[in-house]
């Protein structure tokens, strides 16, 4: 017997509609040189418009529109007008090397670009190495008469503006919900990026699971602000689930320092942002004083949230950084930490070590580890650790035109993350470490996570990244890569004091090199190839 329900599709023009009916007074706010507040109602007619000119542009029916911008209103207009006319929403990384953005243009056939005019000067030097691109439109987030990089007197270069000002609206359909929506690649830390190409029912699925209080919940009272770039696993699906919850948006546009950011939190009365932890890493020192009474929740991924940078937060503000998991792959949000009522009574230090877990699974997520190249299951005891492995509605099963031999999903239907974790009885995960990250030592495995949680709750340690360096002996030993406070004096021989009655004693490293920066990758995350390639000589006796 069937259910005897509508066939209803899943699709972003529902979303926009929603929005554009039921919240047309909320509002959409850039920061920056130069700040724009529009309200929803004013938002969606422009974006009706933009689906005019991609008309109007002759962008094929499923056509790659590709984006190279900062967090904006604009940009958000994009997210909605290609998708709801058919076409597909291509977020281009703005930080990788120019080769990397070169390919995946290339890859995903993007017909036209929307370019900020201060990134201009980044886009304009690959122009000649993109043949399948038609168009160029600039959108100029500069103030009037600032210096910038001129438009070249090409035809293939338009003004944002212009164009919009001479669109007429469209009407918004989507007859299949399977339809591609929007694709963004991983950073290819090894071999080419991957594509992942998501579906408007993917994406629609993924805006309600974001939406729910058991991920990072949403609602028409917030004013929600994505530090987490656009260009970058769909800016954690705020940009959908926000106009879903009728919520207002603020982005930081091409001001990303600390102290724009702490502006906007300010100033616009943020009450939820989200970002990697570096960006509240750099935050940080400015909070002393500040009070911020409106914000209630900071989601933070991207990479692993130290302990003791979410307790400086709640000593500080009172809110603590939360935990969520997720990749390009799974939309990206997969898990999220909270402390459940079971544990509402736990003291403070034990309900920091439930923030700094990884959490439990958005409702529609399936997670299990399983052995190392195999399927076979190990059990939820906090103890066992494995491959985290993934399925669900909003998880990739393929990329998109993969190099020969890269396969992303299991013979029984899981996506391979990649990543190493074990799960405690309640299905909260704790992620150990990459699996390339992973030092291996004597045949057992260190987590290199663990070692940078308890490095970075040293008050002298700004950043800590654990690296694997070759041994004569054990294969591999840890090598502590350690940024220091400005005026510390710590040494070498103190940090490893510190660690020692923490962690086994063969977990300890064998050396601490104490350097400048530890290397971010194009989204802020750690980059410990790049450690890895400079020490790659390092001599442990």
């Amino acid at each position: 017997m069937k259910g005897l329900m509508q066939d209803y599709q899943l699709s972003l023009d529902n979303i926009f509609r929603r929005a554009e009916q039921f919240y047309p007074d909320r509002t959409v706010h850039t920061g920056g040189p130069a700040p724009i507040t529009m309200t929803y109602g004013e938002w969606a007619a422009r974006t009706r418009r933009l689906g005019g000119v991609l008309d109007t542009l002759g962008i094929t029916s499923d056509g790659r529109v590709g984006t190279f911008a900062w967090n904006s209103g604009r940009h958000l207009e994009l997210y909605f007008a290609a998708p709801c006319t058919g076409r597909v929403l291509h977020t281009l990384n703005i930080r990788l090397f120019p080769d990397q953005i070169v390919y995946i243009a290339n890859h995903a056939e993007d017909e036209v670009v929307f370019v900020d005019r201060s990134l201009l000067g980044l886009f304009l030097p690959l122009l000649d190495r993109l043949p399948v691109l038609k168009h160029v439109v600039v959108m100029d987030d500069l103030p009037p008469g600032a210096p910038g990089v001129e438009v070249p007197n090409d035809p293939r270069f338009h003004d944002y503006e212009e164009l919009l000002a001479a669109a007429e609206p469209v009407e918004f359909h989507v007859a299949d919900e399977n339809q591609a929506a929007a694709m963004c690649y991983t950073s290819g830390t090894t071999g080419n990026p991957k594509g992942v190409v998501y579906s408007h029912r993917s994406t629609w699925l993924h805006s309600i699971g974001v939406l729910t209080n058991s991920a990072i919940g949403l609602a028409e009272t917030d004013t929600v602000m994505p530090v987490v770039p656009m260009f970058h696993a769909n800016a954690w699906g705020l940009a959908h689930a926000s106009p879903m919850a009728g919520a207002s948006l603020v982005f930081p546009g091409p001001d990303m320092s600390p102290q724009g950011i702490l502006k906007l939190l300010q100033e616009q009365e943020v009450t939820l942002t989200a970002g990697v932890p570096t960006i509240w890493q750099g935050l940080l020192p400015l909070l002393d004083g500040v009070e911020l009474p409106k914000l209630r929740r900071i989601p933070c991924g991207g990479s692993a949230v130290p302990a003791a940078l979410s307790e400086a937060f709640r000593e500080k503000l009172g809110k603590p950084i939360l935990q969520a998991w997720g990749m390009t792959e799974t939309s990206p949000v997969a898990t999220a930490a909270h402390v459940p009522p079971r544990h509402a009574d736990l003291p403070e230090e034990e309900k920091a070590k439930l923030r700094a877990r990884q959490g439990v699974p958005l409702p529609g997520v399936e997670v299990r580890i399983v052995e190392p190249g195999s399927i076979t299951e190990l059990p939820w005891d906090d103890e066992a650790t494995g491959e985290l492995q993934v399925r669900g509605p909003w998880i990739a099963a393929e990329y998109y035109r993969p190099d020969e031999g890269v396969q992303l999903s299991t013979e029984d239907g899981w996506m391979k993350t990649g990543d190493v974790a074990a799960i405690d009885q309640f299905g909260s995960v704790r992620l150990v470490d990459r699996t390339k990250d992973l030092v291996k030592s004597g045949g057992e495995w260190i987590s290199s996570v663990e070692l940078e949680n308890l490095l970075m709750a040293h008050p002298d340690v700004k950043e800590a990244a654990v690296i694997g360096v070759p041994h004569p002996k054990w294969d591999e030993r840890p090598l502590a890569c350690i940024v220091v406070q400005e005026g510390s004096s710590v040494t070498p021989e103190q940090i490893l004091a510190y660690l020692e009655p923490q962690v086994a004693k063969w977990w300890l490293p064998d050396a601490v090199e104490f350097i400048d920066e530890v290397p971010k990758t194009s989204v802020g995350k750690f980059s410990k190839k790049d450690l890895r390639t400079r020490f790659a000589n390092y001599h442990l006796e």
